[in-house]
């Protein structure tokens, strides 16, 4: 069973929206390329 999940930027307003697997307690913290800043910054996890 997965769950939806906001990836947010740290630098910015733009966010993914991912799946994660329920189990899985750890949250997220991606590197990922961010269009708004034209960056690849740090993005953290947060509930949708």
């Amino acid at each position: 069973m997965y769950i939806l999940i906001k990836l947010k930027s740290t630098e910015s307003n733009f966010f993914y929206v991912k799946k994660k697997n329920k189990k899985l307690s750890k949250k997220i913290n991606l590197i990922k390329f961010d269009p708004s800043i034209n960056k690849r910054v740090l993005f953290k996890e947060e509930k949708l």
